[in-house]
């Protein structure tokens, strides 16, 4: 294997990792494109929210809502500092949005893979989320509760959202 494929591996199997079916949804890939912008970023978060509404555990909840459009995705997104990315996304995958006290994952093993993650994509990579830091707020992309984090590097993505219904 070349050692971009290796990298896609660990990456796409660390993202694996934080998952939590029903709950905690995750992308992680390769840009088709040379140059990639923010459309191709939004374009890949759009086909990991795709994947929530179509899953038979939210269709209750969602339908008939439909994933929002690329301007209302990249419209909903911060950029957020590169120090913070590790620590929200050990967040998104180990603490519930709704009730914290309850646990997704064990947090130690969620932090030690979300700092995988960020250390794959490296120090140049640059991380949104559709949490407004300075309000509080969280800039939603579903009818129900969700948090989202999503990185690059500007060849590979990382992208994981969590869900959850009061």
């Amino acid at each position: 294997m070349r050692s971009h494929d290796v990298l896609l591996s660990e990456l796409r199997r660390s993202m694996a990792a934080l998952s939590t079916e029903g709950r905690v949804y995750v992308r992680a890939g390769r840009y088709a494109e040379s140059a990639p912008d923010m459309a191709e970023l939004t374009a890949q978060i759009r086909a990991l929210l795709t994947q929530v509404f179509e899953d038979p555990a939210w269709k209750r909840f969602l339908a008939p809502a439909v994933p929002p459009a690329a301007g209302a995705v990249e419209g909903s997104l911060e950029l957020i500092e590169a120090g913070t990315a590790a620590g929200l996304l050990t967040s998104v995958a180990s603490v519930d949005i709704v009730w914290p006290s309850h646990a997704l994952m064990d947090h130690a093993v969620a932090a030690r893979t979300a700092k995988r993650v960020v250390s794959l994509l490296g120090s140049d990579a640059t991380w949104w989320t559709n949490h407004d830091s300075d309000c509080g707020a969280v800039n939603l992309l579903t009818p129900v509760f969700d948090s989202l984090i999503a990185g690059t590097d500007g060849t590979y993505y990382a992208i994981a959202v969590q869900v959850a219904d009061d």
